[in-house]
């Protein structure tokens, strides 16, 4: 299949696991406590791994793009097509999300259940709606972010996720809890400081230097680049 035909066709699909795995096992522990959702994410992470690997088995396979052997010339550099793609629809959800989250109803409930529990609650807000909803959206870009990762050349496995999952956490935490922009300039940051490590030090120090990067910005700002500072 073209891998972009598939990104959109699985977009849904994805939307329709995360809605099923926040009634089925959030729900059931939501206000129990941070540690139980820790645990059962860890869980459904573990049975989601070997469930793939049990039907697709574990050897570690590709995803060859039509647009692999065409690149665009800029007369300094050439920049594989794939590369543009991927970061127009990248640019693409994220703006789309930007917008969703700031100018709509639905996307300012998110929002204010995110911040305020039991005020959006007393607002009117349909707050598990919001809860299903946002795993929803959740699911589908984690499902957009992989596929387009692997279009990039990378080859992968069930097992593969843990690393890219780790520096989603880093770059969130980097530019600030809930902030859009943080999250463009934290992971542009990190994919810089990656990419000028492994041409200066070689490919064995990139992933320790991008996190030295998050420990050097929290000691000196600890809400993230964008982070608010609580009052």
């Amino acid at each position: 299949f073209n891998p972009y035909v598939l990104l959109c066709a699985s977009i849904p699909v994805l939307i329709a696991i995360g809605v099923i795995i926040e009634r089925l096992c959030f729900r059931p522990i939501l206000g129990t406590g941070k540690l139980n959702e820790i645990f059962v994410s860890i869980g459904l992470i573990y049975i989601m791994q070997n469930l793939v690997a049990r039907i697709w088995t574990d050897e570690w396979k590709t995803i060859q793009s039509p647009y692999r052997d065409i690149s665009v010339d800029f007369s300094i550099i050439q920049v594989p097509l794939d590369y543009l793609i991927i970061m127009a629809i990248t640019a693409g959800l994220l703006i789309g999300l930007y917008i969703f989250l700031h100018h709509s109803w639905t996307g300012r409930a998110i929002r204010a259940t995110s911040q305020d529990r039991t005020g959006a609650m007393l607002m009117g807000i349909h707050v598990e709606r919001m809860d299903m909803i946002t795993f929803g959206i959740g699911a589908a870009l984690a499902g957009a972010a992989g596929t387009l990762w692997a279009v990039s050349g990378q080859v992968f496995n069930p097992y593969m996720g843990s690393v890219p999952a780790i520096k989603a956490f880093a770059i969130i935490i980097l530019g600030g809890l809930g902030s859009i922009p943080g999250a463009i300039v934290g992971g542009l940051a990190v994919g810089l400081v990656e990419n000028g490590t492994a041409f200066t030090l070689g490919g064995a120090w990139k992933d320790a230097v991008s996190f030295i990067l998050l420990i050097i910005v929290l000691i000196i700002r600890p809400t993230g680049l964008f982070g608010e500072e609580n009052e």
